[in-house]
């Protein structure tokens, strides 16, 4: 594990780094605080951190300080700091605290302290790290619709949002965004004959069909129930049209095996595309009338919203 050691006197910061080197740590050595603090800005700098209280330029309270104001305004990962001082007064390690600083350890150091000082430091950013990790965990599932791990409908509709914004910012603001809202065809004779627990059997592996069709840089999501959304960056009617139909084959290609019996299922689509239109919500509800047409043609087939769609309030 790399560690960073800020230490101005020559003597004391060689026997730091000597001693941290034989307990396996790979020793970054600074002489003062300004140079301490500039190893700090890199992006694979050291979470463990030595600092001397007294130093040239820049002392340790002021590394402290600017170590987490940082942390503050940014999703930096955590840096551990033991404040290292002759100052030995109750009031000095408040003050250091107060800074900062996670520990604190009076010159001259007991070199076995020392080393279970840092072992404690360790556990702390290994626990961190694993609450971080949790917690990334969680916000991915939070995003991902349980029964067929697309996206959730507000994720998709977000992420819809992005790319038209997108668009509108590129250097060619007429680069269309497409949306393909799709419906599986007879969705409650499946849940009404086999039961619910068939049905989801039967969305998760439509869900799966779909997702290995599109491209691999395209959203797809769980609208609600048994629609399904998908948004297309970089591509105009004619290509949404075209992999529309990829997914209506891709569904409809083989029947899916239940416990309770094969089932065959179709797919009806509808797809809209931006230019007037930047708002998710309108480009959405565009296609939703598209796929209502779809539906009212006779299922298993693709429709286009048209002008009179993209309702502008």
């Amino acid at each position: 594990m790399k560690i960073l050691i800020a230490e101005d006197d020559p003597v004391s910061r060689r026997l730091l780094e000597v001693t941290l080197s034989k307990w396996g740590y790979e020793v970054i050595a600074c002489m003062d605080g300004h140079a301490a603090w500039e190893v700090l800005q890199q992006p694979d700098a050291p979470q463990l951190v030595i600092l001397d209280w007294m130093m040239p330029r820049m002392d340790g309270l002021q590394v402290c300080k600017k170590v987490r104001e940082r942390e503050e305004h940014s999703a930096e990962l955590y840096v551990y700091i033991i404040l290292l001082t002759a100052k030995s007064q109750k009031a000095d390690m408040v003050t250091g605290l107060e800074a900062g600083a996670d520990d604190y350890l009076t010159k001259p150091f007991d070199a076995q302290e020392l080393r279970m000082r840092l072992r404690a430091g360790r556990r702390i950013l290994d626990l961190r790290d694993e609450l971080v990790r949790a917690r990334e965990i969680i916000r991915e599932q939070a995003r991902k619709d349980s029964l067929t791990q697309l996206c959730t409908r507000a994720t998709v509709l977000e992420i819809l949002q992005q790319e038209l914004d997108r668009s509108q910012r590129s250097v060619d603001r007429d680069t269309p965004v497409s949306v393909v809202l799709a419906d599986l065809d007879h969705f409650k004779d499946i849940n009404d004959t086999y039961g619910h627990l068939a049905g989801d059997a039967v969305l998760r592996e439509a869900a799966r069909r779909m997702r290995e069709a599109i491209r691999p840089y395209d959203i797809i999501g769980r609208y609600g129930g048994e629609e399904f959304l998908l948004v297309l960056s970089d591509c105009d009617t004619i290509g949404a049209v075209a992999l529309a139909q990829r997914l209506l084959l891709a569904v409809s290609k083989e029947v899916i095996v239940l416990a309770e019996g094969t089932v065959y299922v179709t797919l009806s689509a509808g797809v809209a595309t931006s230019g007037v239109v930047q708002d998710a919500e309108m480009l959405v509800g565009a296609a939703d009338v598209a796929l209502y047409r779809a539906k009212r043609g006779g299922r298993n087939r693709v429709e286009v919203a048209q002008a009179d769609d993209m309702r502008i309030e």
